[in-house]
């Protein structure tokens, strides 16, 4: 199996202000050209797209490739989870959104000290296990938003994990945050396969500042900010699989390419991507990746993702006209950033564990009464 899998979380859409309005036509080209040139590995969930992702998913591929060509892998969205009782009906929901009788890959999505403590006392580990025996699953892991420590004893207390989907990127590398680089050698620890998730940050490693852009430039004038970010993930021992989240044609063959002719980093590149993470981190405010994990809890609907990459534009460019006007194009049709009721009901589903209502009041600071 190739590096590099596709990611359903941020597909072409028919509609920008609808991020459930997946634009299927356009997706399912994106997946020939990936299946074409030999890559066959896909990556949903149960909440991407506002619950779409799995039908898109579906549509593009099961109904359209026989099931021995692909593998596909699905996440029990732990954050739904209230009870035992809740395991099976999201799991056979999933299977049916899918079209599958089993997940190649499944996941518990999201684990933190709260979701896993749930997760064992639910006994969620126990209901995958029973699902293994029966053959409807066949790998079995967890996608991991937490401090290293709890990692090491996730993997210490559950003796039958396969893989573990990470964050990993170099600006998140030595994040106080995110930690990458040391959740990644706890895994090398316990000798088990990752799976990359936002090598690229939500595009952030590909529209880089200028002076990060030139550094890698110099270093090598043939690769593109992508290739950088991808080389990065892709080379660290343990990692066996890539995902990216790809919308146009462009980014599909970019993607594939630069998997199929991996650049192997040396110590030299890796201390010219040290000074460009150095650079990138100093530009980006707010260190959202997207993932609208905090949409689906907002009572209030507000485009917390759109309203943060408005903030980080202002950061970067110090341009109030070019990235007021981005802010506003969101403003039009939903609440404004001050208009959050500060319940926090988003704060526990971040996987960047941002302190989002005080980041949306010194969003609104910047932009509106201005």
């Amino acid at each position: 199996m190739k590096k590099l899998g596709f990611g359903f979380m941020r597909l072409p859409l028919l509609d920008e202000k609808d991020h459930s309005s997946i634009d299927i036509e356009k997706t399912k080209k994106l997946v020939d050209e990936f299946m074409k040139r030999g890559f066959n590995y896909f990556d949903t969930g149960y909440g991407y797209h506002g619950q779409k992702s799995e039908d898109a998913f579906r549509k593009a591929v099961v109904e359209r490739y026989p099931r021995d060509s692909f593998f596909i892998a699905d996440k029990m969205p732990t954050i739904r989870v209230t009870g035992s009782a809740d395991y099976p009906v999201l799991f056979e929901e999933q299977l049916k959104r899918c079209g599958v009788e089993y997940f190649d890959y499944y996941l518990l999505h999201n684990i933190w000290s709260k979701s896993y403590r749930e997760s064992v006392e639910y006994g969620g580990f126990d209901f995958i296990q029973k699902k293994i025996s029966e053959g409807r699953i066949k790998r079995f892991g967890f996608s991991f938003h937490d401090k290293p420590e709890l990692l090491e004893k996730v993997l210490s207390e559950q003796k039958n994990i396969d893989f573990v989907q990470l964050q990993l990127n170099y600006i998140d590398w030595e994040s106080p945050t995110v930690q990458s680089r040391a959740c990644l050698e706890i895994c090398q620890k316990y000798n088990k396969p990752v799976t990359v998730m936002e090598p690229n940050k939500a595009g952030s490693l590909i529209n880089l500042p200028k002076e990060a852009e030139e550094l890698l430039r110099a270093r090598n004038g043939k690769m593109s900010n992508a290739a950088w970010a991808m080389s990065f993930a892709a080379s660290q021992k343990n990692v066996t699989m890539v995902l990216s989240g790809m919308n146009e044609l462009e980014q599909v063959i970019e993607n594939t390419d630069i998997i199929d002719n991996l650049k192997e980093l040396n110590a030299e590149d890796l201390e010219i991507i040290k000074r460009a993470a150095d650079i990138v981190n100093k530009n980006v405010a707010i260190p959202c990746t997207k993932c609208r994990y905090c949409t689906e809890k907002c009572p209030k609907s507000i485009p917390i993702p759109e309203y943060f990459a408005a903030f980080n534009t202002l950061h970067m460019t110090n341009n109030l006209g070019n990235a007021g006007m981005y802010y506003r194009r969101y403003a039009a049709y939903s609440l404004l950033a001050s208009e959050c009721l500060k319940c926090g009901k988003c704060i526990p589903s971040c996987p960047q564990h941002l302190d989002i209502p005080a980041l949306l009041k010194k969003t609104a600071d910047a932009f509106e009464n201005k």
